[in-house]
C-alpha cells in the first residue's frame, strides 16, 4: 500500500494550491491504492523528528512506498510513472521530453508565477508586494508567452498523450488562475481547462476538500 503524507491541516490562504495535490492527481489518474497521512501543518507536525528523518526540508508530500520513501513532488510523479508505465512514453526520446518539461514547470514556469502567488495571498502584509507585483506580472507574461508558443495546436506538452508534466504544469498554472495574467494566452488557459477537466482531478479535488473540511468546490 502507497501512502503519501500530504496536508490534514494547513493554513486556509494556500488551501488549494498546495503541492500534495500533484501527487493525489497522479494517484487517482494511475488508480493505484494508497492511503493518504495527513500532516498537521498548524501543529508543527512538519518539524516533528519523525517527519524530519523522511524529508529534512519539512515539506509535503512525501511518498512511502512499502519502505521506499521520496519525496519532492516532481521526483514522486516520475517514480509512479515509472513504476507504472503510465503517463509517461515507453520510448527513452519520449521519456526524456517528459523529464524536460516536468524541470521546465518547476524551474521555468513557475519561479514567477508562484511569487505573484505570494504577492496576492500576502496582501498588505507585504510591504514591497505592491512594488514588486508588475515585474512579477511581466515576468509571468514572458514565460506564459513562450508556454503559448509551444503549445501551439499541441493537446498537451508532449504531443497529444496526457503525462504527468501536463499535472505538474496544470497545477503550476492554478496557482496564478485568480491573478488576471492568463487572460492574455487563450492556449494556455484552454490547456489549463482541459487538463482539470478530467475525471481524476475532479475525484482528487472532491476527497481533498473533504479531507481539509473546506466547503465543497471551494478550490475549484
Amino acid at each position: 500500500m502507497l501512502t503519501l503524507y500530504g496536508f490534514g491541516r494547513v493554513n486556509s490562504k494556500v488551501v488549494g494550491f498546495t503541492r500534495d495535490l500533484r501527487v493525489l492527481w497522479a494517484l487517482e489518474e494511475l488508480g493505484l491504492p494508497y492511503q493518504v497521512h495527513g500532516v498537521d501543518h498548524p501543529s508543527g507536525e512538519l518539524r516533528g523528528d519523525a517527519f524530519l528523518r523522511m524529508n529534512p526540508f519539512a515539506q509535503v508530500p512525501v511518498l512511502d512506498d512499502n519502505g521506499f520513501v521520496l519525496t519532492e513532488s516532481a521526483a514522486i510523479l516520475l517514480y509512479l510513472a515509472e513504476k507504472t508505465g503510465r503517463l509517461i512514453p515507453s520510448e527513452l526520446e519520449g521519456r526524456a521530453q517528459v523529464t524536460r518539461w516536468c524541470f521546465a514547470a518547476l524551474s521555468s514556469v513557475e519561479l514567477p508565477l508562484s511569487q505573484l502567488l505570494m504577492v496576492d495571498l500576502l496582501g498588505a502584509s507585504d510591504p514591497t508586494g505592491a512594488q514588486r507585483r508588475p515585474g512579477l506580472v511581466k515576468y509571468s507574461e514572458r514565460v506564459l508567452g513562450a508556454l503559448e508558443d509551444w503549445l501551439g495546436s499541441r493537446a498537451y506538452l508532449v504531443g497529444e498523450a496526457f503525462t504527468v508534466a501536463d499535472i505538474l504544469m496544470a497545477t503550476v498554472l492554478r496557482e496564478v488562475r485568480n491573478a488576471g495574467v492568463l487572460e492574455g494566452f487563450p492556449k494556455v488557459s484552454a490547456y489549463r481547462v482541459r487538463c482539470e477537466s478530467r475525471p481524476a482531478w475532479q475525484r482528487t479535488l472532491d476527497a481533498y476538500e473533504q479531507r481539509l473540511g473546506v466547503p465543497a468546490g471551494s478550490t475549484r
